[in-house]
């Protein structure tokens, strides 16, 4: 019996329009209307695709010795040369949040370090720089580069953030259209491993959970208005607080 493949081949073997191999030519063009030619697949839109950051501008600045820190011996934590509290938050800040597209050590260490402790210490002095931070947070910096290990750092860095001093929550409401675009792509972006273990999430290093994580967090602190600006940006997202 003659299957379908050897059917066409027999068809085809003595037709000179079948002797050639195909073109591939662009669609919607009048060589798509021509004989032996085939139409090109669409390009990938690269949706999900990772952008590799370039290096920070922490990095050039922490190299240059312009930060007033220094790694320990042990590289297991930082020592600041000046008190914390006496730092200009509106310059150092924002240079440490520029370093979250950080990924090689030590530099991805000092950025996670300096901002916690910055943040820890900083009280009044962190809620006039917040407008400051947005720039290297949103889409365009450390969110846009899609990368999973920046998108957690990123997230755990925010969550720290809104935490940090009274208002700051309620102070981002406003950004929310720059900073969750990317959030609400890889949202749930979860491995699927069936009965596999996805050992990302043991290890807090699984963006689609820290960013379910962060936007309750933002929620939380938020303020009354915080859901409602959530929810636009992030259709799928349900309320932490009102369920």
């Amino acid at each position: 019996m003659v299957n379908q493949h050897q059917f066409w081949a027999e068809i085809r073997k003595n037709n000179p329009k079948y002797k050639k191999k195909p073109r591939v030519v662009p669609a919607f063009t009048i060589q798509a209307l021509q004989d032996n030619t085939v139409v090109a697949r669409p390009p990938k839109c690269g949706l999900y695709k990772p952008n590799p950051p370039k290096p920070s501008n922490f990095r050039k600045f922490y190299e240059r010795g312009l930060f007033p820190i220094s790694i320990e011996n042990d590289a297991s934590s930082i020592t600041w040369k000046v008190n914390i509290e006496e730092l200009d938050f509106h310059h150092y800040l924002p240079m440490f949040f520029d370093g979250l597209t950080e990924t090689e050590h030590p530099y991805k260490f000092l950025v996670e370090q300096g901002i916690s402790d910055m943040l820890e210490h900083g009280g009044p002095k962190i809620l006039p720089v917040v407008p400051q931070l947005i720039i290297p947070i949103k889409s365009y910096n450390a969110l846009n580069t899609k990368v999973p290990e920046i998108i957690c750092t990123t997230m755990r860095a925010l969550q720290r953030l809104v935490r940090s001093a009274d208002c700051v929550g309620e102070s981002l409401v406003p950004y929310f259209r720059q900073i969750l675009p990317i959030p609400n792509l890889l949202k749930d972006r979860n491995v699927n491993l069936g009965e596999g273990i996805d050992y990302s999430q043991q290890r807090g290093e699984n963006p689609a959970d820290l960013i379910q994580e962060t936007l309750e967090v933002l929620e939380r602190y938020g303020g009354e208005d915080a859901f409602i600006n959530i929810k636009y940006m992030v259709p799928t997202y349900e309320s932490c607080m009102m369920n």
